[in-house]
């Protein structure tokens, strides 16, 4: 019997950490399980992540005291994928003043590039990612080699990144001093740029890779910038309302509750009678509103809902959110 499973498509999973694997310190209930099944069903699997700081084998470690299966050529961080696009800029030998972590000044060097620390040097290019020991100085030197017209390429541009005490700058903050700085912009290799993926797939040697995220400005524009499949999971950051508002380009291919849905069937969404039917929940447009007919807390009824609107509203530069109008129906 032939494996109609979601996941029996496609030949890898890109996945995001946090939201997806992990919330906090602890594992999303079933993440650790469904991952591992991947496996037995034939799916290389690989995590993409836009921390630059950390060694692909620290996080590998912690996703396998989780339980998680991972190696530390299973991680793709922004710092590989920002070696990598460099690399592909500036001829082998070339100078590099990295901004940055000592984990990526590591990834420079496996390019076969030579790490600088100084604009003084006269660098041919400017890497730089997140590390919580920068300071003006460092951000100083990047700017006077930018200015200079030193290729320039940042690891990811994420404005904030959580810590325990709270909200804090993040890589992309620092980014926009040297821009502001100088007047220039970056190539970038992380979310929601396609290098981070591409790079990951290339070293898997995947052809249809599917990207899971828990983000919609991240996850699923990165993955659909990079051309592949993506999955919005609701164990995260995004929920069926966000999804459904959507600005184009952040749209997943499909809507899941969480891993597990990875080994089912994929419910099949039709357009009928000038709406959308997915199971028994149905879905059409009527100027600003949205009319429902099923029930709120069946999935089926948002991806009825999503394939009404998206199709109604095909190029949105911007979230827009139709007024909703339910019908619920028994047993819907």
């Amino acid at each position: 019997m032939a494996d109609t499973s979601l996941i029996a498509g496609y030949d890898a999973v890109l996945s995001d950490l946090d939201g997806v694997v992990y919330a906090g310190p602890h594992a999303i209930a079933g993440a650790v399980e469904a991952l591992q099944r991947l496996e037995g069903a034939g799916v290389q699997l690989a995590y993409v992540t836009n921390n630059a700081s950390r060694s692909s084998e620290t996080v590998a470690a912690h996703l396998r005291e989780l339980g998680a299966p991972a190696t530390a050529e299973t991680v793709f961080g922004s710092a590989q994928a920002g070696a990598e696009l460099l690399a592909a800029q500036v001829p082998a030998g070339a100078t590099v003043l990295v901004t940055g972590s000592a984990w990526l000044t590591e990834q420079v060097r496996e390019q076969g590039l030579v790490p600088v620390h100084s604009a003084d040097d006269r660098p041919d290019a400017v890497i730089q990612g997140f590390d919580p020991g920068l300071g003006w100085k460092d951000l100083a030197e990047a700017a006077f080699a930018v200015e200079r017209g030193a290729v320039w390429v940042a690891t990811n541009t994420d404005m904030s990144i959580p810590q325990a005490r709270g909200i804090a700058p993040g890589n992309g903050t620092l980014v926009a001093a040297v821009a502001a700085a100088t007047g220039r912009t970056p190539l970038v290799a992380g979310k929601p740029e396609a290098p981070l993926f591409l790079t990951a797939a290339r070293h898997l040697g995947s052809e249809t890779p599917l990207v899971v995220g828990d983000r919609l400005d991240t996850d699923i524009l990165g993955g659909n910038n990079a051309g592949f499949a993506t999955a919005l999971v609701f164990t995260g950051v995004d929920t069926p309302h966000t999804a459904l508002a959507a600005r184009t380009a952040e749209r997943p291919t499909y809507l899941l509750a969480d891993l597990d849905a990875l080994y089912v069937p994929y419910p099949d969404v039709e357009a009928r009678d000038g709406g959308y039917v997915c199971g028994t929940s149905t879905a059409r447009v009527s100027g600003e509103t949205l009319e429902i007919s099923g029930d709120s807390s069946n999935l089926d009824s948002w991806r009825a809902a999503c394939a009404a609107w998206w199709n109604a509203r095909p190029d949105e530069e911007s979230p827009a959110a139709p007024v909703l109008s339910w019908t619920v129906t028994p047993g819907g």
